[in-house]
């Protein structure tokens, strides 16, 4: 079939958009008789090649991608177990973990209690927090065909922080408070956000950015303003958290991240296939059968929940939705069938890095994990702001 735009309907923010997967009919299709005699028998491919490969995404090649990327993961955590003010053998940590998984805990020795209640529930929430953070950057690129949007770059962080700060305000006692306006808070940005960067001609990435930053900052200010006026001892203590913290573990919120982040991945990856066509154009998209605003509003709900449980529990993060996507789409192209797990264990692994080396390089003084993030992401932020 062949695809036309009308010279209205393009705008920077097409030519800059995440590439679509070079073959439509495979990003959800599956090959013709005629067809699969033309294509090499997977079997016969090395899986180093499987590996390699940037083109449209098979189930080899997604299985090898995604336990290579779990393999890494497992790595990192015990690493990140191990490091600390107070290094722990990694022996100790393996016959600790290998006690509590198979039930043969006795009396609670300092190492014990150091990671199975301190650094655990922290290294856990790091793997959710960067999950989250990386598969909400990948949904808001692909829907908005911009390599440049990102929670954090876009302002939502900001709305879900004020969102966060204005539960601790009124509803500290409630618990669930606090996700739920952080969501409210992320939603009601991200919809201001974008009718700010839509003209006629369709949405331009020069005003995409322009948009977010500017309503991150005024967020962000008014903010400052609630921690200057407010009397209140909790909140004048939560400039760490802004910063981006995971010290809390979760603060008895961890089950609740993990089930959102975990059913998150599985609804977006169920939408892989309407992702990849949504890249091409909604028009195309429509065309081809997807029902584009009933898409559209899901993604948009999926990122801001993303967004918002992440920024309710572990502060803003920022740049981690916007260096993942683009270091996995770099390795292993962009049909979102490998896009959306890869990009979800990659952000778990960069921040769980980010973290553990927050924790240790000004050791026993930690620095604000957002700090460090932010300090990575920024070259690689300009460098695509250049670029586009």
């Amino acid at each position: 079939m062949t695809h036309r735009h009308s010279a209205s309907s393009l705008d920077h923010s097409e030519t800059t958009a995440p590439s679509p997967p070079r073959d439509l009919k495979i990003a959800g299709d599956a090959p013709s008789e005629d067809e699969a005699v033309l294509i090499p028998v997977e079997s016969q491919r090395s899986w180093g090649r499987a590996l390699r490969e940037r083109g449209p995404a098979t189930l080899r090649k997604v299985s090898l991608v995604c336990a290579l990327l779990t393999v890494l993961g497992l790595g990192v955590a015990v690493l990140a177990l191990h490091l600390g003010s107070e290094p722990i053998p990694r022996t100790i940590v393996g016959r600790i973990l290998w006690a509590h998984l198979f039930g043969q805990t006795g009396e609670p020795t300092i190492a014990e209690v150091i990671i199975w209640r301190i650094r655990g529930p922290r290294v856990l929430l790091g793997l959710a927090a960067g999950a989250a953070l990386a598969l909400a950057g990948t949904l808001l690129q692909a829907l908005l065909r911009n390599p440049l949007a990102e929670p954090y770059v876009l302002g939502v962080s900001g709305g879900a922080a004020l969102g966060a700060i204005l539960a601790l305000l009124k509803w500290e006692a409630v618990p669930m408070a606090r996700p739920l306006l952080a969501f409210l808070g992320a939603a009601l940005t991200m919809a201001l956000v974008y009718a700010m960067s839509r003209r006629r001609t369709g949405m331009s990435t020069e005003r995409l950015v322009l948009a977010g930053v500017m309503t991150a900052t005024l967020l962000w200010s008014v903010i400052a303003l609630v921690l200057a006026l407010v009397p209140n001892p909790r909140l004048r203590g939560l400039t760490f958290w802004m910063m981006g913290d995971l010290s809390g573990g979760g603060n008895g919120m961890l089950p609740f991240i993990l089930g959102v982040v975990i059913g998150a991945c599985v609804l977006a990856y169920v939408h892989a296939r309407e992702l990849n066509l949504l890249l091409v154009g909604e028009e195309e998209a429509r065309l081809l059968g997807v029902e584009v605003e009933r898409v559209k509003t899901l993604i948009y709900l999926l990122a801001s929940l993303l967004a918002g449980g992440i920024v309710s529990v572990a502060g803003a993060i920022g740049f981690v939705g916007l260096v993942v996507p683009h270091l996995v789409r770099l390795l292993w192209g962009s049909d979102h069938r490998v896009v959306i797990p890869a990009a979800a264990l990659s952000g778990a692994i960069v921040l769980t890095l980010a973290d553990a080396l927050a924790r240790t390089v000004l050791a026993p003084r930690e620095l604000p994990v957002g700090a460090v993030t932010t300090l990575l992401g920024v070259p690689f932020f300009f460098l695509l702001l250049r670029r586009a």
